[in-house]
């Protein structure tokens, strides 16, 4: 009989085609950590557990690798990532939970699990590569173990991903300052599959509707960090935003060909820098050259070479920018990098459209925008709130 993972029911139609959900790497360390957990403390061999994850879905996944010794127990669930394109389907990511002389439950990366070298990230210099939501759930999941078997000594758990090294060299974790292995990720517990082709398509169905509507001018922003600000700190019409993900170029030419008169894309300065490289697809696999850019806009703006080193040491946008700031040349620096932007976007419709930019950080706000966005503003309706 197949086993039920709980996500049967779960899948998006993509071009016609179900496509299935899967679970991360955050998932399968939390349900590796509880089952061991539990073989440990209750004594008796398991080959499944449940997981509540946070998007609320219940799911049951196998343990794999089961070992039992007197003061610890290993185990391991295998990554499935559903029908989503993902470097890290199949993976077995394992715990080890032993018992400790130490108060308290913790927690550390073993073998092929990423450590930390570099600031700017979501963990300290030296701490293992696990996200803060992944983190709450393996000890969520251990704690409430320890509660119920009234155990009160202390607990040891080590995640680790015996081919993590391997698989760490098709990402960019090297890059970040992430040495040694993967990260443990996940914000939801779950991956929801994403066919590239299909979502290009479902951008295209939403700028057919508004244009069909009567638009001439569109707002884009390729994530949530742009739809956040464009809601809290622009006074244009949120409910007419359209999302583009990493599609920037793709996005330009579906404007081209539909007839529309101008697009304003409105992006955290950690997609758009890569736009000022001629980037236009700003997914990670596909291209970075932030940090690149970043330092020859420093450069451009009177910064020295060890200003520019500083830049490529960066992991960080926002790191980055403090850099440019501890050196005087913020501001020229991003009109520089803007100017730039402003260059490829028109190079991408070949100037048959009026493209433009809002530009900002999280940690900065508005960073500036690129020469033409001024009269998209106005035919949009409102200017840009500069303040932070």
């Amino acid at each position: 009989m197949e086993h039920k993972t709980g996500l049967e029911e779960y899948y998006v139609i993509k071009g016609q085609k179900k496509m299935r959900f899967g679970y991360t790497t955050g998932s399968c360390a939390a349900a590796a950590a509880k089952g061991a957990a539990e073989m440990l403390l209750g004594g008796k061999r398991l080959s499944e557990v449940e997981l509540m994850t946070p998007k609320g879905i219940l799911l049951h996944l196998l343990l794999s690798e089961v070992e039992m010794g007197e003061s610890f127990v290993s185990c391991g669930v295998i990554k499935d990532a559903g029908d989503d394109p993902d470097t890290t389907n199949g993976l077995l990511v394992k715990a080890l939970v032993r018992k400790s002389s130490s108060a308290g439950i913790h927690l550390d990366g073993g073998t092929g699990v990423g450590r930390i070298t570099r600031t700017g990230l979501s963990s300290p210099v030296g701490a293992a590569a696990i996200n803060p939501v992944p983190r709450a759930m393996i000890l969520k999941e251990v704690e409430e173990t320890a509660v119920r078997y009234d155990y009160e000594g202390g607990l040891d758990v080590v995640i680790s991903v015996p081919k993590g090294e391997e698989i760490a060299l098709k990402t960019f974790n090297p890059r970040l300052g992430i040495v040694g292995g993967i990260s443990i990720l996940g914000t939801s517990g779950i991956v929801e599959p994403m066919s590239e082709k299909a979502l290009i398509e479902s951008i295209h169905v939403e700028m057919k509707q508004h244009v069909a509507e009567g638009e001439e001018y569109l707002i884009v922003t390729p994530g949530n960090y742009g739809a956040d600000y464009l809601r809290e700190h622009m006074d244009l019409p949120f409910e007419k935003n359209i999302k583009c993900s990493n599609y920037v170029g793709e996005t330009i030419d579906m404007g081209v060909e539909l007839g529309v008169k101008g697009i304003l894309f409105i992006s955290h300065i950690g997609k758009f820098v890569k736009v000022a490289a001629g980037i236009m697809n700003t997914h990670s696999h596909n291209a970075d050259a932030r940090m690149e850019v970043l330092s020859a806009c420093a450069i451009r703006s009177g910064g020295d070479l060890s200003c520019a080193e500083q830049i490529l040491d960066c992991s960080t946008t926002d790191d980055a920018l403090a850099v440019l700031e501890k050196n005087g040349i913020l501001k020229p620096a991003m009109q520089v990098m803007l100017e730039k932007i402003q260059f490829y976007l028109n190079h991408r419709s070949y100037e048959q459209i009026l493209l433009g930019a809002v530009v900002f950080s999280n940690e900065y706000g508005y960073l500036g925008s690129t020469p033409d966005a001024a009269r998209l503003l106005e035919k949009l309706g409102r200017p840009v709130n500069e303040s932070r």
